[in-house]
């Protein structure tokens, strides 16, 4: 009978365990939920400051013109023609759409105001102009 017992100590874990992936887990969704802001901004540009109100991301799309007079519309690379005809599509897909244009600081004002009538001439009535916070 001693040699039963013997054995019996020995018997193998057959299950696995959990633990460590668990603990994997909840290591990679921190991750991606502090660096997931980051991604937001993906082209470098220097706003320029002042204050504004918050505004409701709900069905908000973004311009952007960075430094070099080149225009982004959602962090994609596009030409004016491009952009008119995505402005008009998204203006016919929903009537209350929002543009935020963000530019750099030392973009001229006259080709903030050229993408400014392209959005007027798709018929978007909410625009705004996005800077950066005052310190």
């Amino acid at each position: 009978m001693a040699r039963r017992t013997a054995l019996s100590r020995n018997r193998q874990i057959s299950e696995l365990n959990m633990t460590p992936l668990i603990d994997l887990t909840f290591l990679l969704l921190i991750t991606f939920i502090i660096t997931f802001p980051l991604i937001e901004q993906g082209i470098p540009m220097k706003l320029p400051k002042g204050k504004a109100s918050e505004l409701d991301q709900a069905n908000t799309f973004t311009v952007a013109i960075n430094d070099k007079t080149e225009l982004f519309f959602e962090d994609v690379p596009t030409s004016e023609e491009a952009l008119a005809a995505e402005l008009k599509a998204k203006q016919a897909e929903n009537s209350d759409v929002t543009i935020l244009v963000r530019a750099d600081e030392a973009i001229a004002y006259g080709k903030v105001v050229a993408i400014l009538r392209l959005m007027h001439d798709a018929g978007i009535e909410k625009m705004a102009l996005v800077t950066s916070p005052e310190k």
